[in-house]
């Protein structure tokens, strides 16, 4: 299987593609965390990917996850909501994948690609692989202390 993690570099070359958003995915910055899977129809791989992902939907709520599908010339929205997508750019975009080949790829809520897989990824690394990116850090901080705030201070009890 092949699997590339982009999001561990130190130094960030902004000439270099792999750091550059996703122009055709921008609806998405800084709002939604995007999965986009290539696969044709009937791809067993794009299936299992599908079906692993879709069984915990409330954890790609948790991670402001939209999921889409390529297929051929079209997006299909599998999780969450998008307006207008060019199947054509994000393939151009995300380097003309061949027809037939399974491919996935996380876009961070920064725009980068941030993981590319050949193989399906089990939810829990893929969960994983999000919860330990800094903005979701931020993010679960700031849940955690809105959690903390709403608490009363002696202890949970009103009298």
């Amino acid at each position: 299987m092949s699997k590339t993690l982009l999001y561990g570099a130190t130094k960030v070359d902004e000439a270099n593609s792999a750091y550059s958003a996703i122009r055709s995915l921008e609806q998405f910055q800084w709002r939604n965390r995007v999965l986009v899977i290539f696969a044709d129809n009937g791809n067993a791989r794009a299936a299992r990917q599908e079906n692993q992902l879709l069984a915990d939907r409330d954890a790609l709520q948790e991670r402001d996850l939209v999921i889409l599908k390529i297929v051929g010339g079209s997006v299909r929205v599998l999780f969450g909501a998008g307006e207008n997508l060019d199947a054509a750019a994000i393939d151009g975009e995300l380097g003309n994948p061949m027809v037939g080949e399974f491919l996935a790829f996380l876009v961070g809520k920064d725009g980068t690609i941030k993981l590319k897989v050949s193989e399906p990824v089990a939810s829990a690394e893929l969960f994983a692989i999000i919860d330990s990116m800094p903005v979701r850090a931020a993010e679960v901080a700031a849940e955690k202390q809105q959690t903390a705030s709403r608490e009363p201070e002696d202890g949970g009890e009103r009298h």
